[in-house]
């Protein structure tokens, strides 16, 4: 009878944006993760299935480093998330204040016909409604240049970061093949 080499196991499940699929693959087969299989969850997610052999050489260190890994693409993807961020909760609250100047000078034409002076400064309260609606854009474009000017060296400090620890755990599977 012929003898076979059993090979011991350890699974994991990881949950990643869709976006992120490619890095984080990358990310889990520097410690010795296959991808056995992947599904589409809600919300645009990704769920990886991933195996590794249960008995590596320096399986501590490779988790230690695993860690970090995942630490600092949080990191990345909390500064990418951050450029948007402060632009965004800005554009809906200059937005909606320039909705409320509009429908005030909706309110002073349609409430006063009779009045030519409530007309005239209902029409000039709606044209200044529009005005700031035009601008909100251009400003929320100004923005998020500025925080992405901002943090731009620091996630590519993260990203040299992230592939010197991608290296070290390649660099430790390596050791072990030798």
């Amino acid at each position: 009878m012929q003898e076979k080499d059993f090979v011991s196991y350890e699974y994991k499940t990881v949950t990643v944006k869709a976006q992120d699929r490619t890095r984080a693959a990358d990310v889990y087969e520097a410690f010795g993760w296959e991808i056995t299989g992947s599904a589409v969850s809600a919300m645009d997610g990704v769920t990886l299935s991933l195996k590794r052999d249960r008995k590596q050489k320096h399986k501590a260190e490779l988790n230690k480093l695993e860690r970090q890994a995942e630490q600092t693409l949080g990191e990345i993807n909390g500064l990418n998330r951050s450029k948007t961020a402060g632009a965004s909760v800005f554009a809906y609250i200059f937005g909606v204040a320039a909705a409320l100047v509009f429908g005030g000078g909706m309110c002073l034409v349609m409430l006063y016909t009779g009045s030519i002076p409530a007309m005239i400064g209902g029409i000039a309260l709606g044209l200044l409604g529009l005005a700031m609606c035009g601008v909100n854009y251009a400003l929320y474009s100004r923005l998020v240049a500025k925080k992405t000017k901002q943090v731009l060296s620091v996630i590519d400090d993260c990203e040299e970061k992230l592939a010197n620890i991608l290296e070290k755990g390649n660099d430790l599977l390596r050791a072990e093949t030798i």
